[in-house]
């Protein structure tokens, strides 16, 4: 039996990666603002609190957070901290900003206990069936939640990017990279629709997708999305997630 992992934050993020884990051997104590009965069911282990998270995990102890970014990290940063011990491994893996991370870090770092920054990326496909990480935190306790990560990983989608704060850095400029594709993607698409002739979208993507220098996942994503709906009543313009600030 592997080791036991309280995750708090069950949505389609931290539900996925629960139910991944549950299928690794890992038992997993969850806690997230609403009932998640399907999650049970998958020997999910349901809390109300942070207390009763606390109690169930062994020293020492792995949390992750998988947590709206911004205040609710803060307030359940003050919350559980309390209840842990040195030596406990405290792991924000949502989409935090890098320089909340090193205040966190530098907040309860002479506690004794490990701060982690993670970046997560993959989207749910990843959360349930291999994500890609990026730490950032001290080289000790880096080893403390490598084991778990590597597991939760696709192949070689795991790194130890740096100090406090790197973790989250590097999955900003992740999601710079990520949006300029995607941008290059929606305006090549657009010349394509647009070039008079009729050509066969669907056909060229899958092309694309084998052998040429730019196939990517995100090419295929565009490829079934065509295949599966009518994209003609898609809004070419979306506000700025804040993702890349």
């Amino acid at each position: 039996m592997k080791t036991t992992v309280g995750i708090i934050g069950l949505g389609k993020m931290g539900g996925n990666l629960a139910l991944q884990a549950i299928e690794k051997g890992y038992t997993i104590i969850g806690m997230s603002k609403h009932h998640k009965q399907d999650l049970e069911q998958q020997h999910l282990v349901q809390v109300k609190n942070t207390k009763d998270l606390v109690t169930q995990l062994s020293s020492p102890r792995i949390v992750l957070l998988l947590l709206p970014s911004g205040k609710t990290v803060d307030e359940m940063i003050e919350e559980i901290v309390p209840l842990l011990n040195a030596g406990d491994v405290l792991a924000d893996c949502g989409n935090s900003y890098w320089g909340d991370s090193i205040r966190r870090y530098n907040r309860i770092k002479d506690s004794g206990i490990h701060y982690i920054d993670c970046g997560t990326s993959g989207g749910i496909d990843g959360a349930r069936n291999g994500a890609c990480f990026m730490i950032g935190g001290d080289a000790e306790c880096g080893k403390l939640i490598e084991p778990i990560l590597k597991d939760l990983a696709v192949p070689g989608g795991y790194v130890h990017a740096g100090k406090a704060g790197a973790g989250h850095y590097v999955k900003l400029v992740h999601n710079g990279i990520e949006f300029g594709m995607l941008q290059a993607i929606g305006e090549g698409m657009n010349l394509l629709v647009k070039d008079g002739e009729e050509l066969d979208l669907k056909a060229l993507l899958s092309c694309w997708e084998n052998g040429s220098v730019i196939r990517s996942w995100l090419v295929q994503l565009m490829r079934e999305q065509l295949e599966q709906k009518d994209l003609s009543a898609v809004p070419s313009f979306i506000e700025d997630t804040g993702e890349v600030n």
